[in-house]
């Protein structure tokens, strides 16, 4: 992708977003970045995919739905009773429609940043993980640890983010999608 369009993402990730959600996206597209230098990681699809990964954050609720709807993108009943968490979907939705992007890895980081899935790419793990350690974060546990291993172990990194994410939805009594579960399985068994 030329550096235009990366201005052009940015730009309309500007208008579209709140000011907080905004800095918070600039914030996961820097660490996004760094993390696929350290990598060997492509440094261009991680800016992409961080920059685009809530792109769909701030619609309405119902602009998600529909989006989803109209496209045949499945809702699950947890979305549905929590429009909120479809804006991965939307936004994969809109990367490919509003910015061209067909790379299926992009696509697939930006669908999969909230619950991640087994089997992710080095990239799809690397939005995952920068959502999460982003300069900006200040609340999530284990914030130092996970930033530090995020530059030596990505799986490592993934692994206690999704452990203290699950921690967090039992403490809480939130509802879960099931695939943040599915995934952590997937990798305590493949990691440990």
């Amino acid at each position: 992708m030329k550096t235009a369009d990366l201005k052009k993402i940015r730009k309309y990730m500007e208008k579209n977003l709140d000011y907080k959600r905004f800095e918070h996206t600039l914030g996961v597209a820097y660490t996004a970045s760094a993390l696929a230098m350290c990598h060997d990681e492509d440094i261009s699809k991680a800016q992409i995919a961080g920059l685009l990964h809530d792109c769909a954050k701030c619609l309405p609720d119902e602009k998600k739905i529909n989006i989803c709807e109209k496209h045949n993108i499945q809702i699950n009943d947890i979305e549905r009773n929590n429009p909120f968490l479809l804006h991965a979907k939307a936004g994969s939705y809109i990367a490919m429609e509003k910015f061209g992007i067909h790379d299926r890895d992009i696509i697939n980081a930006i669908l999969n940043h909230t619950t991640g899935r087994p089997g992710m790419s080095k990239l799809e793990k690397i939005i995952y993980i920068a959502d999460y350690i982003e300069p900006g974060r200040k609340q999530a546990p284990n914030l130092s640890c996970i930033r530090k291993l995020a530059f030596k172990d990505l799986d490592q990194a993934l692994l206690k983010i999704l452990e203290d994410t699950l921690l967090y939805l039992q403490e809480t009594a939130s509802q879960m999608d099931p695939m943040t579960q599915k995934t952590y399985d997937f990798y305590k068994e493949t990691i440990l």
